[in-house]
């Protein structure tokens, strides 16, 4: 597997002189920093929503209490590189690049630590075991990002998987249609048309992600016939307040994009500075409901520690108590989830 050549130095000035200082060096020799010219150039001024999502803050050395795997994805991974979470579906992470190192991801934990994608014994082992395992129909290419493979690797991966009967859809997870929107070709979106039905979901934050560039990236992919989603986490500082949350999602749908969930941050290590308490995520989406189009709606989910799943949480549909809620996952379990008390930046 090989990546593509990508610009990941960014030339923008105002982080040039950020990437000089102490502060900088000292987070990124923990967690890896990368960052485009494309997505550099998005940034206005220092700790704006754009430079709070890609450049590091010593609050991420500082939070230490939380878990670098909370979701158990190395308990849950049968074979290297792939994560068999729910019955019927699984995850294959091929890349461990991205073009922009986001400091909330989930993967903190891996991405970035070593840049090596998926290996050709690694995904002969994965697609073995989903070859073996018929309740397999969904898969979900993650990683890293998978479009940073060029189009050869892709093609291998996502030939191996429809050579497999069973599998009935494949997703892909990129933020590259924010991050690095040049990426999207015609050539690329000629190579994802062959392997119908496939689904892509892409990762918008901000509106201000949604530029000229991201737009005709998805316009070329939603013209090949592939339904694009988004996942959005919730992120204090960047994106917490119904007025942004009404941008965001309505500006999506203009560009063909499906808001799709508006995640509760993850309790992962070196996060904590933008996590949100669950109530202002339900105020967002009662903000959102009856003011915009019911298809602007996303899901608010929290994907519970432990490996237990993502739970849908609607305004009425939770038990809380003081900083406590209670859940109930898609097996009928009764699961308990500590939430935060909101403070002022």
């Amino acid at each position: 597997m090989r990546y593509i050549k990508d610009t990941t130095i960014s030339s923008c000035n105002i982080t040039i002189k950020y990437a000089l200082s102490v502060d900088f060096k000292l987070v990124s020799s923990r967690y890896p920093v990368r960052l485009t010219d494309y997505y550099a150039a998005l940034i206005k001024q220092p700790d704006d929503a754009i430079w709070k999502q890609c450049m590091p803050d010593l609050r991420e050395l500082e939070d230490t209490s939380q878990c670098p795997d909370p979701l158990d994805e190395s308990a849950l991974s049968p074979v290297p590189g792939l994560i068999h979470r729910y019955p019927d579906r699984v995850v294959l992470l091929v890349s461990n690049r991205c073009p922009v190192y986001c400091r909330f991801c989930m993967r903190k934990r891996l991405v970035g630590s070593g840049d090596a994608p998926i290996r050709a014994a690694e995904l002969h082992a994965a697609l073995q075991y989903i070859a073996l395992h018929s309740e397999i129909h969904d898969v979900i290419l993650s990683g890293g990002d998978p479009l940073m493979l060029d189009d050869a690797s892709l093609q291998t991966i996502l030939a191996g998987l429809r050579a497999i009967p069973h599998i009935t859809i494949i997703r892909i997870g990129t933020r590259v249609p924010v991050t690095l929107p040049s990426r999207i070709t015609p050539e690329l979106c000629a190579l994802l048309s062959r392997f119908h039905p496939l689904y892509i979901n892409t990762h918008f934050n901000h509106p201000v992600e949604i530029t000229t560039d991201a737009t005709a990236a998805c316009s070329m992919l939603a013209d090949a016939g592939i339904p694009l989603g988004n996942q959005t986490v919730l992120l204090k500082g960047v994106n917490d307040s119904v007025e942004t949350m009404r941008r965001l999602t309505t500006g999506l749908l203009a560009i063909r994009v499906r808001p799709y969930y508006l995640h509760q941050m993850d309790l992962v290590q070196g996060t904590a500075h933008f996590r949100t308490s669950v109530r202002t995520g339900l105020e967002i989406i009662k903000g959102l409901r009856g003011h915009v189009s019911g298809l602007a709606v996303p899901h608010y989910v929290i994907d519970l520690p432990g490996g237990k799943g993502k739970v849908a949480i609607l305004p009425d549909d939770v038990e809380i108590n003081g900083s406590t809620l209670l859940l109930r996952t898609y097996t009928g379990e009764r699961a308990t989830y500590q939430d935060i008390t909101d403070l002022p930046e």
